[in-house]
């Protein structure tokens, strides 16, 4: 596949057609998508385990670092987890190591402020900035059916074009302000954040009727609410399916914290959202719950139906 190999020292040689720093569940099926496509990929986990077993399976190169990981690729995909892990890697120290002609593509689902910041620092080391959250879950990352909404410099964001679009199946750019692809990564997930409640509580009104939350489920999608969401999330919730988890309660809370944020930065009204961070908080101090899909968030209002019912 073209792609580079660590030698005993650590370093590595130059030829990887892609870097990847962060391989959590959504980072690890993004680079299996790489490496199916034929991309060369040099990978670094801040737990080596996770590159290890990807070079061993798929062929990729391991780092020892994110330095060696800009060293030899030109354009480094990043998937971490939130504006403190992705603050404290891309740090004003490693940008100032990384050579000339450099691009970092950021999939982390951010605050625009953090975004901005990040755009700020690499651009006084002149590494390119993109920001480009992906739309979808874990469980498909490796497919190429995630969606992707990128924001950022021109320049970098064409550089990062060819191994976007192996990534997934449609890509938006939405200009050159960073912030703009973190709204709008942060807007779509409280639309999903909203839509797990509504298909919650639809699917405890029609058990309370004694109706099969299953069944009701099949009918809400088969017509009116046909989207991947209400397809993708009504089983889980009516069947109680919450494993394997394809995105986690806290990462939930996370992402209403910024759409929250987000809208008092704007002067924007969120009417629900102190409805939705409580059933979320609610979630999470629940031993039961808090391990499982964010989709475990219909529990609550299940659990709380259940007590008015049996008082």
């Amino acid at each position: 596949m073209g792609c580079g190999r660590a030698s005993r020292d650590g370093e590595v040689a130059m030829g990887s057609d892609a870097g990847f720093l962060g391989l959590g569940a959504m980072g690890r099926g993004m680079v299996e998508r790489l490496a199916d496509e034929g991309v060369g990929v040099i990978a670094w986990n801040r737990s080596p385990g996770p590159a290890t077993e990807l070079a061993e399976r798929l062929g990729t190169t391991a780092a020892d670092s994110p330095a060696a990981v800009f060293g030899a690729a030109s354009v480094v995909h990043s998937m971490l987890a939130d504006d403190e892990a992705v603050l404290t890697v891309f740090d004003d120290e490693l940008l100032a190591t990384v050579p000339p002609g450099r691009v970092h593509v950021n999939h982390a689902t951010i605050s625009p402020s953090a975004a901005a910041e990040l755009a700020e620092r690499h651009a006084r080391h002149d590494v390119g900035y993109v920001q480009a959250p992906v739309l979808g879950r874990s469980t498909i990352a490796s497919t190429g059916a995630l969606l992707v909404v990128v924001s950022g410099e021109p320049s970098a964001a064409e550089a990062a074009m060819p191994t976007l679009e192996r990534l997934g199946q449609r890509v938006w750019n939405l200009g050159a302000d960073p912030r703009m692809a973190s709204i709008v990564k942060i807007a779509v997930n409280y639309s999903i954040v909203n839509a797990l409640q509504s298909i919650a509580e639809s699917v405890v009104l029609v058990e309370s009727a004694g109706i099969d939350g299953e069944q009701f489920t099949e009918i809400l999608t088969h017509t009116a609410f046909s989207g991947s969401v209400h397809r993708g999330y009504g089983p889980l919730i009516a069947g109680r399916r919450y494993q394997p988890v394809g995105f986690s309660m806290a990462l939930g809370l996370k992402d209403l914290s910024l759409a929250e944020d987000a809208a008092d930065a704007l002067g924007a009204a969120l009417p629900i959202a102190p409805v939705l961070r409580e059933l979320f908080e609610a979630a999470l101090a629940d031993p039961e719950l808090r391990d499982l899909d964010w989709s475990a968030v219909a529990e609550v209002t299940r659990r709380r139906s259940d007590r008015r019912e049996s008082a």
